[in-house]
């Protein structure tokens, strides 16, 4: 190696300042294989799910961490796409691939609220109360509004002033019987994303 007394002193230099850190505790960890990082979903329970934004229902595969004890809370760590669905094989798109974000969100409405007339605050209800309350007023809206004959006598049976928005990522068992009951109560006013 062919040094001049300039490219010496640098070297010499680098060498003496890299020992002297090492020399006081600055020297990188030494890596051992027998310290291998754990796998995050060694843990967890898995639970298949379908993605709830568009009409393609693509599945999901979501983890959680959290034993199965009493009062205690599961929290969902992980989601992806379920290579074993038949409609995205694995894959999720953007608002598919945000969904834990979505899960997670401070602003996620988690349970049901009422705002009471006159008020301009949602209050926190039960289930129990929400079903209730919307059996209620459907049953009542039904009884004001129900149309059974038009103007020529014929039968017709029908409930125009409330309209049924269902799901889209459901099965076609689950929209078939969809379809029936909301038919059956008279209503016209049916939607689907899936467009049973």
């Amino acid at each position: 190696m062919d040094l001049n007394r300039r490219q010496f002193f640098k070297v010499a230099a680098v060498g003496l300042g890299g020992s002297s850190l090492a020399a006081l505790g600055m020297a990188p960890t030494p890596a051992f294989a027998e310290q291998v990082r754990h796998f995050k979903l060694a843990h967890t329970k898995e639970t298949r799910n379908t993605c709830p934004y568009c009409s393609v229902g693509c599945g999901l595969i979501m983890y959680s961490q959290g034993d199965a004890a009493k009062n205690v809370a599961q929290n969902i760590i992980h989601i992806e796409g379920d290579a074993d669905h038949p409609v995205n094989r694995g894959t999720l798109c953007p608002k598919g691939a945000g969904l834990l974000d979505f899960i997670h969100s401070p602003s996620r409405l988690q349970y049901p609220q009422v705002r009471k007339a006159g008020s301009n605050e949602w209050t926190r209800i039960s289930w129990d109360d929400a079903l209730d309350r919307v059996a209620d007023l459907m049953k009542a809206d039904r009884d004001t509004n129900f149309i059974e004959k038009n103007a020529q006598g014929q039968t017709v049976n029908r409930w125009l002033s409330v309209g049924f928005l269902a799901a889209s990522a459901s099965s076609n068992e689950a929209g078939y019987m969809t379809h029936k009951v909301i038919r059956s109560l008279g209503m016209l006013g049916f939607d689907n994303q899936a467009r049973v």
